[in-house]
């Protein structure tokens, strides 16, 4: 089983990921993770010496890797992947896709300082420029988010919730 978790940058996939992938027994795979290990950089530095475009081509050429191969997993996208290539329709071909749709005001409380360091999109933004590009993101993303097979709001998200949902 393939289970993918989609959705703005602190909606908590690499955190419910870490749970889901425990009570099933698979492998997490952080997609962000995997592409700095890969690339030999972080997120950040592979945003300002290679550009986003090069950023966005290796994470499709990983996930598409992840989604052909044999392996059963839980994974954590960043927040972009299902908007680009055809990424949201190798996932949905491949396995599960679970939505994490978070509003915008809860993803502002949960991002901290430390976290925003770690985040490209968002270094070196105001908190009103954090607030305005998350809700530019959302508008932008939604289309694809929205093709998930499941889509689960804050209080839904449980790992119980999850399990139930895909097992129906």
């Amino acid at each position: 089983m393939k289970i993918f978790l989609i959705g703005l940058p602190g909606s908590g996939k690499t955190t419910l990921g870490k749970k889901l992938s425990e009570k099933l027994s698979l492998p997490l795979v952080d997609l962000d993770a995997v592409l700095e290990k890969t690339e030999g950089k972080t997120i950040q530095q592979l945003f300002a010496e290679k550009q986003e475009a090069y950023f966005r081509e290796c994470e499709s050429a990983t996930l598409k890797k992840y989604s052909t191969s044999n392996l059963d997993f839980v994974m954590a996208t960043g927040g972009g992947a299902p908007a680009f290539f055809n990424n949201m329709d190798w996932m949905n071909q491949a396995g599960i896709t679970v939505f994490l749709d978070v509003p915008v005001a809860d993803i502002l409380q949960r991002l901290q300082p430390a976290d925003l360091m770690s985040r490209p999109l968002f270094a070196g933004l105001t908190p009103d420029q954090r607030k305005d590009k998350i809700e530019s993101l959302r508008l932008q993303r939604l289309p694809f988010y929205e093709k998930a097979r499941y889509r689960f709001s804050p209080e839904e998200i449980t790992v119980e919730n999850i399990l139930r949902k895909i097992k129906e």
